[in-house]
């Protein structure tokens, strides 16, 4: 999926990358990623987001808007334990998005931390964890012909049963 985040600033920069989606229930729709990077420090200024499904091919898009939360550190640790070994010492080593001087530092940093680990459990970083959208907005989007596209949007209702409004939008 397509996460989009911006700063707290006016006029921010918003900015857009491909995350895998960890799932998907009641509560939202969960990722991992690294607090510190830019994503982590845009959602500790602005926990708002948009995410984007694209499937071209068979014309439809999902685009879900809302607030983005972090997940408990149970659920955290219990994901990370899935995690390949070598994956969880990359997310470890990797100071996401910040400038490294060349790749050789990069994996330096990672083959000793794989010699210090070797043979122990890796424990998760505290800068590493899930987070979850709550959606506010989820709109459906089927592509049409002559680009009469078809496109109904769902809106929370935050009154009476806490449903979803739903509305039908011109293409």
């Amino acid at each position: 999926m397509v996460l989009c985040t911006a700063p707290a600033a006016a006029m921010a920069q918003p900015l857009a990358r491909h995350v895998l989606l960890r799932g998907a229930d009641e509560r939202g729709f969960a990722f991992v990623s690294n607090r510190r990077s830019r994503k982590g420090r845009h959602l500790a200024e602005n926990p708002h987001a948009c995410l984007v499904f694209p499937w071209f091919p068979i014309g439809r898009q999902v685009v879900v808007t809302g607030q983005v939360v972090e997940a408990d550190r149970a659920e955290s640790d219990a994901y990370w334990e899935t995690r390949p070994r070598g994956s969880q010492l990359a997310s470890m080593v990797s100071e996401q998005s910040s400038v490294i001087p060349d790749r050789a530092s990069l994996e330096r940093r990672f083959a000793e931390e794989q010699a210090r680990y070797e043979g122990r459990p890796i424990p998760r970083p505290d800068h590493w964890g899930m987070f979850r959208l709550v959606p506010d907005s989820i709109e459906f989007w089927t592509h049409g012909e002559f680009r009469m596209h078809d496109r109904l949007l769902y809106e929370r209702d935050d009154t009476a049963d806490g449903g979803w409004r739903v509305s039908r939008l011109s293409p």
